[in-house]
């Protein structure tokens, strides 16, 4: 495997101890050639490897090339895992039972994304089976980044002949706690690259009448408000750029799209597509599909021009995240959908990407 990756990675680059574990690069590949990279440090996935419709081979998701980079990066959840709760948490505060909860602060004024040494940070016990399907498991322990209850989280990424990358969440836990797992991919369509172009053009559509709007601190104001009328419209398909430099109040407080879109489902639970993505000039397309209740969209509005894999660089809106989950800060919304997690109870999420041509 060492040399013969499409992606051009070196599985012996993601070898090294971590916090006393083995870090390592697994791929898995399908019969139509198709190869995904994942590293089991904070499962990033760093290798989507999808032709266009020429045939050409590209990688579609932002990563590194080596473990000390993933380590390091500039932007810590690069196409990683996010837990134990995904999103924003106001001024880090949640109350459970009555009793009240301090997580670690590190977005402004808030927690983000299960603090800074969350999921994304951690080396999970990982296990290939066969050449398509790898499961990685974490035990966060009570009290990690200020969470109740210890939770045994297993994540099983699938890749199927139908060219799906299928995630599958399965966590239990000893004391009632929040859980919000996401995968925090940053795609981008054409192809990552020296610099990795703008995805404005890219054609979205986003399977959703309402949104979530949030204040200065990208904290829902508890509303939910249509689409409708707004730049948050993607009911139908066009350009992501065609309205992101409006003079709108809730693209101010994003800097951009960052909000989360409430998915239209005929039954909580629903496995339903999410959201389309198109590249016209490369013809790829990417299905996001989910059983979560809503997709956090992110333009990619604070990057920098940060440099990744293979020395491509990674600017301002080069790469797209469809982040499904539950509604950011919801522990403190009681009439948002529950992510609370009890002793019991099995804790379950499956999202897909799936890419193809047109």
């Amino acid at each position: 495997m060492e040399n013969t990756l499409i992606s051009g990675l070196k599985r012996e680059d993601f070898q090294a101890v971590v916090q006393g574990k083995e870090t390592d690069l697994y791929t898995l590949t399908n019969n139509n050639g198709m190869e995904v990279s994942i590293t089991n440090y904070g499962g990033s996935i760093v290798a989507i490897m999808v032709p266009d419709k020429e045939g050409k081979m590209a990688n579609v998701i932002q990563g590194h090339d080596c473990i000390q980079d993933c380590i390091s990066s500039p932007e810590p959840f690069l196409s990683t895992l996010v837990g134990r709760y995904g999103n924003r948490i106001c001024r880090g505060k949640f109350t459970l039972n009555g009793k009240e909860y301090n997580l670690k602060i590190n977005n402004g004024p808030n927690h983000l994304h299960g603090g800074p040494t969350g999921f994304h940070a951690r080396v999970w016990d990982a296990e290939q089976i066969g050449n398509n399907v790898l499961v990685l498991r974490y035990v966060s322990a009570y009290y990690e980044e200020g969470f109740p209850g210890e939770l045994c989280m297993t994540v099983r990424y699938s890749l199927t002949d139908d060219d799906e990358l299928v995630i599958d969440y399965r966590g239990t836990t000893n004391k009632k706690t929040i859980v919000n797992m996401t995968s925090h991919g940053f795609f981008s369509l054409t192809g990552i690259g020296t610099p990795t172009p703008s995805q404005l053009d890219c054609v979205l559509q986003i399977n959703a009448y309402f949104y979530v709007p949030i204040d200065e601190n990208s904290i829902p104001t508890g509303e939910i408000l249509k689409v409708e009328g707004t730049p948050f419209d993607f009911r139908t398909p066009k350009p992501i750029g065609r309205d992101i430099a409006q003079d709108d109040v809730q693209l101010k407080h994003g800097a951009g799209y960052d909000h989360s879109f409430v998915l239209n489902k005929k039954e909580p639970g629903e496995l339903s597509l999410a959201a389309t993505l198109w590249e016209p000039a490369s013809g790829r397309v990417m299905e996001t599909w989910t059983t979560e209740p809503a997709v956090q969209f992110y333009s990619d509005n604070w990057a920098d021009g940060y440099k990744g894999q293979h020395g491509a660089t990674f600017g301002k809106y080069s790469g797209m995240c469809f982040e499904a989950q539950h509604f950011p800060d919801s522990p403190n919304h009681p009439h948002f959908p529950s992510c609370v997690l009890k002793p019991g109870e099995v804790y379950t999420q499956k999202t897909i990407y799936k890419f193809g041509v047109k």
